[in-house]
């Protein structure tokens, strides 16, 4: 069916639901006023149990921090897939990353707080998912277990089928277990801006869904349609459209959160102990750009940048991430209502103005090497993030001041960097990698601290 989409003419339908009984763009706002009033302007409610899958990993391990922090009780669930990565790369955190019984013991020490840490791999172990939730009983499950480098999704054959293995398995399991427990969790997904495509738009993208004009004249509001970049990016588009259909067949309580980029280290819980430390991941595969090219920066080593570093990006700091999570759990859709999504993202930029800003603050150079990936050399970006703004997130913008907390965790940390996992070492299809080829990770090398500029 051929839709007409009033906002803009995007390149592809990969899916949509019409949703005529849904609640108007008014009403959800209506909702979420009424969600402000109830629970204060910053979202504040109750403590409530929180089960954080993924919680040893990037996002997961300073969002757990926080919620405990803000007295949630928090049960994490995690298979340390991340750290056998790290082995199957040859490439350690940046940051030395203790075991997750050191870092729940080292927050219990600080924090009087216990993180109950259960290993587990939800996309294989059903059975115990089901009787952890059962025994739990917890409010809201937060949902970070995924396979999340789309550089890695995209290495080769086998990468790609276990992220798709991985991802969408264990989404659908998640699902699956909240019924066969009985219990009524609100699910919070950690989603990505990816699912909307980095293609120039040519309007807003708005929160989730979109108002279209069908046959005949028709209005309606459906899901936005997909628009994948990776095999990664494929795996959230699969899992929007579980979350619509556990929430239209069984009704579970669901929020999607379409991520930007994250950028960042540590957040105020992670500084109280050298053992909380939070992953720092500079290499080509998992490394995120801004953290690529400040580590770059701190290092003297000249900064990457694909093709003409004209994409444009949502971007996000890791502290925003933690607190976009807990307004989410405050923020629950009623039973019955269409699953809730938010545009977790601070601002745009592009590529090549974020590598600008860097270089002038450290002094070295900028270098455009090919692009491994197979994307749009420019596109524009333009994202309403109003929902998290309603609900009274200020959200952290780049600034200089913050980058200096990051390239001091790298100079800190510097001798554990392998400079030849720099360069990109995954590339999109057979072209990019040909025109990738001349890319030699060997030529990278570390300038002495005292040589690299460091004024703000």
């Amino acid at each position: 069916m051929k839709l007409v989409l009033i906002a803009s003419l995007l390149p592809c339908l990969v899916s949509c639901f019409t949703i005529p009984t849904a609640p108007t763009s008014l009403q959800r706002t209506n909702s979420v006023a009424l969600n402000q009033a109830v629970n204060g302007a910053n979202g504040a409610a109750a403590p409530k149990k929180v089960m954080v899958l993924g919680g040893d990993g990037f996002c997961g391990w300073p969002t757990s921090l926080y919620l405990s922090d803000q007295g949630h009780d928090i049960v994490i669930v995690d298979n340390l897939s991340r750290r056998n990565i790290d082995t199957e790369l040859g490439c350690d955190s940046l940051t030395p990353i203790q075991p997750m019984e050191v870092r729940c013991q080292a927050w219990k020490e600080v924090s009087g707080k216990d993180i109950k840490f259960v290993n587990m791999d939800v996309a294989k172990d059903y059975d115990q998912l089901v009787h952890l939730i059962r025994q739990e009983e917890p409010d809201s499950i937060v949902h970070f277990a995924e396979q999340r480098a789309a550089p890695y999704s995209m290495k080769n054959s086998k990468t790609k089928r276990y992220t798709v293995e991985n991802n969408v398995a264990g989404s659908n399991n998640l699902c699956c277990a909240v019924i066969d427990a009985d219990v009524d969790a609100h699910i919070v997904h950690l989603g990505t801006m990816g699912v909307y495509g980095y293609g120039t738009s040519g309007g807003e993208i708005p929160e989730g869904y979109i108002d279209v004009v069908l046959p005949g004249g028709r209005e309606a509001n459906i899901l936005h349609p997909a628009y994948p970049g990776s095999v990664y990016h494929a795996t959230k588009c699969l899992d929007a459209l579980l979350w619509q259909f556990y929430q239209k067949n069984d009704q579970l309580r669901i929020t999607d959160l379409h991520q930007g980029i994250v950028w960042g280290t540590n957040t105020p819980q992670t500084v109280l102990d050298e053992r909380l430390i939070n992953r720092f991941d500079y290499d080509g595969d998992y490394g995120t750009v801004l953290n690529r090219f400040l580590m770059q920066g701190a290092m003297g080593v000249p900064l990457t940048v694909y093709g003409t570093g004209g994409q444009t990006r949502a971007f996000i700091h890791i502290s925003d991430t933690a607190r976009c999570i807990e307004l989410a759990i405050d923020n629950p859709p009623e039973a019955g209502e269409r699953v809730e999504i938010f545009n977790q993202v601070a601002e745009t930029r592009r590529v090549r103005d974020i590598a600008e800003l860097v270089a002038k603050m450290t002094g070295v150079d900028v270098n455009m090497i090919p692009n491994p990936r197979q994307e749009a050399a420019e596109n524009e970006l333009d994202v309403s993030n109003k929902k998290f703004c309603t609900l009274g997130l200020d959200p952290i913008t780049l600034d200089e001041g913050l980058f200096d907390e990051v390239t001091e965790v790298v100079k800190k940390y510097k001798s554990r960097c392998n400079p030849t996992k720099i360069l990109p070492a995954s590339f999109w299809n057979k072209k990019r990698a040909e025109e990738c080829a001349s890319l030699d990770p060997n030529s990278i090398t570390i300038k002495e601290i005292e040589d690299v500029k460091t004024e703000a």
